[in-house]
């Protein structure tokens, strides 16, 4: 029976149209929603405890604000939520992200870490990896499937194709889209969820050694050309050729 961790994240709705205002990113009028990819993780995750037993553990760090994206793995069917935090940090780094997470995961005596395989908001990918390092565990990223029979079994990318690895008990699982359908949660869940206590623990973290200095938008894209008729072809393909370099 496994002890099984999940990471979610809160990030800004993947639809959101994100404003840039004085330098930094404006993100007061933002909804705030579980990172897509960290849906499949909570999926697999439950999976896992439905065919070997033990339980879940959702896991988050953030202030308060986090709350709300434990409060709907747990309306999806997690057991237990874990927010770690300390008002005395600033912004962390991924170094100390990493860091505390760790922390957090030896105390809370996991098995298995599932996570996304990259935050919305970030892309960077080095979450899952870096913890595990850290934790000294085995890591497999972007699997695509999890199999449960016997052990676990994860289909995951490889040079020309893709491979099917057998894991440990200790290993931290980064999960990309696959096949697997992520549950909605249903009223009973919603109303659990709303009742639930979010347990906040605290770690240790390094100072960040990055800071922001400024943000700014991409910058605009050209104005599109429109060719019309047989007579643009060879005018087109060269456009195509040596500017867009799609030929």
């Amino acid at each position: 029976m496994a002890n099984i961790v999940v990471l979610v994240k809160r990030v800004p709705d993947t639809n959101a149209r994100i404003v840039v205002n004085g330098n930094q990113v404006d993100l007061s009028a933002v909804k705030w929603v579980i990172s897509p990819y960290d849906e499949f993780a909570i999926e697999n995750a439950l999976q896992h405890r439905e065919a070997h037993g033990g339980s879940v553990t959702a896991l988050t760090l953030g202030p308060s604000d986090a709350d709300k994206v434990l409060k709907d793995a747990k309306a999806i069917g997690v057991d237990e939520i874990v927010r770690v935090w300390d008002d005395s940090w600033g912004e962390l780094d991924s170094n100390g992200v990493q860091i505390a997470l760790t922390e957090a995961i030896t105390n809370l005596n996991a098995d298995v870490v599932y996570c996304g395989k990259n935050a919305a908001d970030t892309g960077a990918g080095s979450t899952g990896p870096g913890i595990a390092e850290r934790l000294g565990w085995a890591s497999v990223s972007n699997i695509s499937d999890v199999s449960f029979d016997g052990g676990v079994t994860v289909t995951a990318p490889a040079d020309g194709g893709s491979a099917k690895i057998s894991l440990p008990t200790n290993v931290v699982i980064s999960c990309d889209k696959g096949s697997v359908k992520v549950r909605k949660p249903n009223v009973k869940g919603i109303m659990m969820a709303k009742r639930s206590q979010v347990n906040v623990v605290s770690a240790s973290a390094p100072s960040a050694s990055i800071t922001f200095v400024s943000h700014s938008p991409p910058p605009a894209k050209p104005a599109g050309k429109k060719y019309e008729g047989a007579s643009s072809a060879n005018e087109v393909a060269k456009l195509l050729r040596d500017e867009a370099n799609v030929i």
